[in-house]
């Protein structure tokens, strides 16, 4: 007798096909991956901050004879972070007696008047007073250059030789 006569071959069939799936999910199965989250915050603390370079201002030849005033100008470079307020000061010098209207380079006991400005029509004088004779400004994160004018008045009966004063810049912001 044939097995597929009396109905073998389709049993077979289900058993087998019982068999093999009891038995896959009886092998162990690869573990689902579970997640969680949460968020952290990511501060800094941006400080205003500038620095101040000053160049050097030379005159160049003085004619004591002439009374032509003698004009020159230099440059201080700033450097603020960006949106700083800031205001840049000069001293009066080292020279005796000076004060920002008047400044004294000198040479020995000798001394040869000055002065500084803000402006290019040398009328406005620069200083050390906040709010007064000082300049400000706002930091843009880049360097800026302020202009100082400077001028020796002519006709000063001063001996020859090398006249020198030391001014301090000042940025405050």
């Amino acid at each position: 007798m044939s097995p597929i006569r009396f109905g073998i071959w389709p049993s077979l069939r289900r058993f087998s096909a019982v068999f093999l799936s009891s038995f896959l999910l009886s092998l162990p199965q690869p573990l689902q991956a579970a997640t969680d989250t949460d968020t952290f915050q990511v501060t800094a603390s941006v400080l205003a901050a500038c620095s101040i370079t000053a160049n050097d201002l030379n005159f160049g030849n003085y004619n004591p004879v002439s009374g032509t005033p003698l004009n020159a100008a230099t440059t201080l470079e700033i450097t603020c972070t960006n949106g700083a307020a800031y205001e840049v000061g000069l001293s009066a010098g080292l020279g005796a007696g000076a004060s920002v209207a008047t400044r004294f380079m000198t040479n020995g006991g000798n001394q040869l008047a000055y002065s500084l400005y803000s402006d290019a029509a040398r009328t406005s004088v620069w200083g050390e007073t906040s709010g007064v004779n000082t300049v400000s400004g706002t930091g843009s994160g880049a360097l800026q250059a302020l202009t100082v004018y400077g001028q020796i008045p002519g006709g000063q009966s001063v001996p020859s030789g090398l006249y020198t004063d030391t001014v301090t810049a000042t940025i405050t912001y």
